[in-house]
């Protein structure tokens, strides 16, 4: 089986419950009715590159239970492969997420069947054909790096979204092709109020820094461009991140250029929050002509 874009991460069962207010230590507070929907940052990734029409496939791990099967149907749905999603004993991840008002969420994920993945996962033939692969940090740090390490020495395209963020390696770095990081992930690599060119230090190649409704910061060697989003009123902002950097993926892996990429992605993204869930939010190609 082969895929122009390899998605290696996540795939969770979110629990989403809308609050007024997030409760404090030792405090509770009444939400409203839970809503059930497939998410995960690297099925969210996979399912906005397979509606947007892209040929991509998920390596991750599900457990043999309904948000399995949810999942696998999420999946398949948007056109995504899923002959590298493995069924393991453990149960399915679960993300827990409460939803203010405002759309802003907080996010406790138990990562379950997601921490079964491992370096001996990413075998030849998962490569094979890829033109970019997509990786974010809910799964175990040994198998990112050496699907970072395996593709970079087969000349694919490496897009690394670090969330959640965590310490990479040096030699991982330096094998980006672009670095994806939000305002928060950048100041935990940097400190805060560096300057996000800096990123560049750390050894990839292109950085990216996506700043929600302000749109996102493209930095290359050559200097950077600000990338404005569009102006929508948010709903929920689960899944955003994600669906940027599926949109990202698809786009690179059509030959878009980085900026071009970065544009179309900000958009889909806006177009995202503007829709409740996660996956379910995530719009196709044809809504965007």
């Amino acid at each position: 089986m082969c895929a122009a874009v390899l998605v290696v991460g996540s795939a969770n069962a979110d629990l989403v419950v809308p609050v007024d207010r997030r409760p404090a230590g030792g405090e509770t507070v009444l939400g409203g009715d839970t809503v059930l929907s497939p998410g995960g940052k690297g099925a969210n990734t996979a399912v906005a590159a397979g509606r947007l029409g892209a040929d991509v496939a998920l390596l991750g791990a599900v457990g043999n239970d309904p948000y399995g099967r949810l999942l696998r149907d999420s999946l398949s749905g948007a056109g995504v492969a899923t002959d590298h999603l493995r069924t393991v004993e453990r149960p399915t991840g679960i993300a827990y997420i409460t939803v203010t008002p405002d759309g802003e969420n907080s996010i406790l994920v138990s990562p379950g069947a997601n921490s079964a993945l491992t370096p001996a996962d990413v075998t030849d033939d998962v490569l094979d054909g890829v033109q970019v692969v997509v990786l974010s940090l809910e799964v175990p740090l040994p198998a990112v790096e050496e699907a970072v390490r395996k593709a970079a020495a087969r000349g694919i395209r490496v897009v690394l979204n670090l969330s959640p963020a965590a310490k990479l390696s040096s030699d991982t770095l330096g094998a980006l092709d672009v670095l994806l990081v939000n305002e928060h992930e950048a100041a935990y690599l940097l400190g805060a109020d560096a300057d996000p060119r800096k990123l560049l230090d750390l050894g990839p190649r292109a950085a990216v820094v996506t700043l929600g409704g302000k749109g996102a910061l493209v930095i290359t060697p050559d200097g950077s461009t600000d990338v404005p989003s569009p102006h929508v009123t948010a709903v929920d902002t689960t899944g955003a991140g994600d669906a940027f950097a599926g949109a990202l993926a698809t786009a690179l892996a059509a030959g878009a250029e980085l900026v071009a990429a970065a544009t179309r992605a900000t958009r889909i993204a806006a177009l995202s929050v503007t829709r409740p869930g996660a996956q379910p939010s995530y719009p196709t190609a044809a809504e965007l002509t």
